[in-house]
């Protein structure tokens, strides 16, 4: 049995940036396993798998799989499957913007796709759910740095303490002091195995402030219980962070939107383009968005069950 794959490099608008997402654009009569075994052989951050929809008036259902489980949602494969599919025709494009719904685990997933001058498309995700601060029993701050392979100096405090939170998929997010501090950030499994075996949590999201670089802010992500030593995009994570941005600023009704560099100390550099919404001062939507460019195309071999 074989399936046609192909790759693209996605939040980044040339090859050999941003984040690697392998879509396989006929998955069905893939079973679970055979679905994991191909994910963990491309080893990339996520695998996309492409099914026909369970509701017809939407375009696409959608697996994602890490190399070590399947995830009910992240933005890197959704932005990357929706341009992916446009690009070789097995989404219609009617004039500069369309709206499609893809289904993924965490539910249903509206992208805009739109064509900017000279063809280049860009995606827009929003969130399955609208992100929200999820109670979890954290350790200190000094623990958390430790997981980091940092001091609790190098944490922010007040109002950016680490919290978790969700847009469909849980995320620590931490506040770092500088640049400096996040380029000497890395896993240290001694130190995080044990929160992550009393929280429950598998993806820690690091940030700092990054005014005049480009962006607004520069992110590193790490899930090695996930199969990812390091990231160098995570939409996903980018929809919760919205969030957690959104409440700490005073805007009661309307948009903030910041700009998001990752993969930076990768050699990946991704930008993401985040929004959040927000009514009476809760934040009620959040969306992300980013292009991508194909790279390979192939016809994979799949072995049975």
């Amino acid at each position: 049995m074989t399936r046609r794959f192909l790759t693209a490099d996605v939040f980044t608008d040339r090859p050999f940036g941003g984040n690697p997402l392998a879509v396989l654009p006929e998955a069905s009569g893939l079973s679970n396993e055979q679905m994991q075994r191909i994910a963990a052989e491309f080893n990339l951050s996520e695998t996309a798998f492409v099914l026909p929809p369970d509701d017809p008036r939407h375009a696409r259902r959608v697996r994602i799989f890490t190399p070590a489980s399947e995830l009910p949602f992240a933005g890197h494969p959704t932005i990357g499957t929706a341009i992916v599919l446009a690009s070789v025709g097995e989404i219609d494009l009617v004039g500069d913007e369309t709206r499609i719904v893809l289904e993924e685990g965490a539910g249903p997933v509206p992208v805009t796709i739109r064509r900017a001058a000279g063809g280049t498309l860009t995606a827009q995700l929003t969130a399955p759910i609208p992100p929200r601060r999820v109670d979890v029993d954290l350790p200190d701050a000094a623990a958390i740095a430790a997981a980091v392979s940092l001091d609790a100096g190098d944490l922010q405090d007040g109002a950016f303490t680490p919290e978790v939170w969700s847009a469909g998929v849980p995320f620590l997010i931490v506040a770092v002091r500088d640049l400096d501090m996040l380029a000497r950030a890395r896993i240290d499994p001694a130190a995080w195995d044990p929160i992550a075996s009393h929280t429950g949590l598998r993806e820690v999201y690091l940030f700092t402030h990054a005014a005049g670089a480009g962006a607004d802010v520069r992110v590193r992500m790490f899930a090695p219980g996930l199969g990812i030593a390091e990231d160098p995009a995570t939409g996903g994570g980018a929809a919760a962070f919205a969030g957690y941005l959104a409440v700490r600023t005073r805007l009661r009704d309307g948009t903030a939107c910041w700009v998001i560099h990752q993969g930076v100390e990768m050699g990946r550099p991704s930008v993401l383009e985040i929004e959040a919404d927000k009514r009476d001062g809760v934040v009620i939507a959040s969306r992300v968005s980013g292009t991508a460019v194909l790279v390979m195309e192939g016809t994979l071999t799949v072995g049975g069950n």
